[in-house]
């Protein structure tokens, strides 16, 4: 091997050192991209995806938002649906409309996922932390420390509505399925292109006013204000984009399931089905089961009660018959004994289904004995004889 000289030798070395740096660096920059991907991947698997869940696409509107939220609340509504997984589904989904509902926790979810909507809890919950409890602070104009501003960011429910639902003791005995129609407003497709930014606007239907009191002194005052709908937001009148205001009517179809056993004055709740309002979520639509007096039975918690007239010859040496029940059915009675007026037969099992499906309550039948007008001599005769 020839002898170089020293300053060729130490550029080779540096040339060397360099080709294998570089070298090395293209490595570890391969390995720094490969963990990176796979941290990726590794967090994202078995992560919820909000858009996929109510079956919309990542571009979809508010619109479209809330219209598959309300198929699918109705589809998988607890109260209709008897499927296993249905309580877990509607969570789920309910869950995922909360967040994309809201356009802060949309916008973090799209660009942070899940692990940004974590982050944005944690430092709400921080922001939450007023160990004063806003309260005095609020009274003098102040707002407190973080507490009470957020207690007012909570956003408001519409009223719920309840429509009555009448319905026959029949129905209640062996459960039903109703429809039932109801028109609703329901935010106008273009409400975001009528509202204008208004930061003395303090939630819907308030404004902040100052007011000064006297030199130095400034109070804050909340008023009301119909062109609030949201903090920091006001409704521009006239808006050409909601021509018919904030709101327009829609038909809402639902599917009423009346559970055999059901009483009278009871709710069924359809979550988030009432009016829309801008700034607001929707209240919730309450259906008030009322039961139609039937024509001869009347319902005492799980038992029926019904009068029926027995003559006075079955009612001293007993007798059998045939009574009809409210589903139609004829229930067999034996009466092999005497049968005073005013006695109560209780027949066991043949009353009103039982919540949960836990068997049948019991019938209680009242019996009226009817006596003759008029007995002719020849008769009396006989009863004395018969009853000596």
């Amino acid at each position: 091997m020839p002898h170089l000289p020293e300053d060729k030798l130490r550029t080779q070395k540096a040339f060397q050192f360099l080709t294998f740096n570089r070298s090395q660096r293209r490595s570890s920059s391969f390995m720094l991209f490969s963990l990176c991907l796979l941290i990726f991947i590794l967090r994202g698997h078995g992560a919820e995806d909000y858009y996929k869940t109510l079956g919309v696409k990542r571009s979809a509107s508010q619109s479209e938002i809330k219209k598959a939220w309300r198929k699918l609340s109705l589809d998988l509504h607890p109260d209709k649906n008897n499927s296993p997984d249905a309580q877990e589904k509607f969570a789920t989904a309910s869950n995922a409309y909360t967040i994309l509902s809201n356009e802060e926790r949309r916008e973090v979810y799209d660009r942070e996922g899940e692990e940004g909507l974590k982050r944005m809890e944690a430092r709400e919950a921080q922001g939450n932390m007023d160990p004063f409890g806003g309260g005095i602070f609020e009274a003098f104009g102040f707002g407190g420390f973080g507490g009470g501003g957020r207690r007012r960011d909570e956003e408001a429910k519409t009223p719920n509505v309840v429509i009555p639902l009448r319905v026959s003791l029949k129905q209640l005995f062996t459960g039903d399925l109703l429809e039932v129609t109801y028109i609703r407003q329901v935010l106008c497709m273009n409400h975001k292109d009528c509202t204008k930014p208004a930061p003395e606007c303090q939630g819907p239907g308030i404004r902040l006013r100052q007011q000064q009191l006297a030199p130095g002194f400034i109070q804050q005052v909340q008023v009301r204000d119909e062109t609030c709908v949201a903090r920091g937001k006001a409704w521009r009148k006239g808006c050409s984009a909601c021509p018919n205001g904030q709101t327009q009517p829609e038909e809402v179809k639902l599917t009423v399931d009346i559970q055999p056993g059901m009483k009278d004055g009871e709710m069924i709740t359809f979550s988030d089905v009432a009016d829309e309002k801008v700034g607001h979520s929707a209240g919730d639509l309450v259906v008030h089961v009322q039961a139609i007096p039937h024509e001869f039975y009347t319902r005492h918690g799980d038992d029926l009660r019904v009068s029926l007239k027995v003559g006075l010859l079955d009612a001293l040496v007993g007798f059998e018959t045939t009574v009809k029940q409210v589903d139609g059915r004829d229930v067999k009675l034996n009466k092999p004994t005497v049968t005073s007026h005013g006695e109560v037969q209780r027949v066991k099992g043949q009353g009103m289904p039982k919540s949960g499906g836990s068997g049948l309550g019991d019938l209680l039948i009242t019996w009226e004995v009817t006596f003759p007008e008029a007995l002719t001599d020849e008769q009396k005769a006989l009863l004395k004889k018969a009853l000596a």
